[in-house]
């Protein structure tokens, strides 16, 4: 394994994180592939993010989770006309997350949205059973197939006429 992979991996088990100058929060907005992924800053702004080939098949982001985004080059970034704006520097797992709300570092607009999501989700999930049930209302039951043999039952119930003719 490259050293660069290790202390990548050593970085990853660090829960107390400081943010360096220029380095900003943001949350996964999409994946557009190329490496490139779509991220929302504090303000609300969208952008363009590289997410770096070190970071391959050792880091995996998902719509939803946080990085440490490097933007210190945004404005030159923004005036050359490209459209990648900023380059992630670290992947914030669910410990580093937690530690980072408590601090004055998080931002508050991801504190409202983290809550949101939680109970977000939970109402989701209701909602949907809700709409399972309701969708066999309209329906009619569903027959048996009858291209499946059944010895068993075919067995049990000649076994039973059987039995009831011999009792009377």
């Amino acid at each position: 394994m490259k050293a660069g992979r290790k202390n990548l991996k050593r970085a990853t088990d660090e829960e107390s994180l400081t943010l360096d100058e220029g380095h900003n929060i943001m949350q996964v907005l999409s994946l557009r592939g190329s490496n490139l992924i779509e991220v929302m800053d504090a303000q609300g702004e969208k952008s363009l993010a590289l997410f770096p080939a070190k970071f391959q098949k050792s880091m995996w982001i998902k719509r939803g989770s946080f990085v440490v985004v490097d933007d210190s080059a945004k404005e030159k970034a923004l005036e050359s006309g490209s459209k990648v704006t900023c380059i992630v520097s670290k992947v914030l797992f669910y410990e580093q997350v937690r530690a980072l709300q408590k601090s004055p570092e998080w931002p508050e607009v991801f504190k409202s949205t983290v809550l949101d999501d939680s109970n977000g989700s939970t109402e989701r999930e209701t909602s949907q059973q809700e709409d399972e049930s309701s969708d066999d209302d309209g329906l009619p039951p569903l027959e048996a197939n009858t291209n499946r043999v059944r010895p068993y039952e075919l067995h049990a119930e000649s076994d039973s006429g059987s039995d009831s003719d011999s009792d009377s």
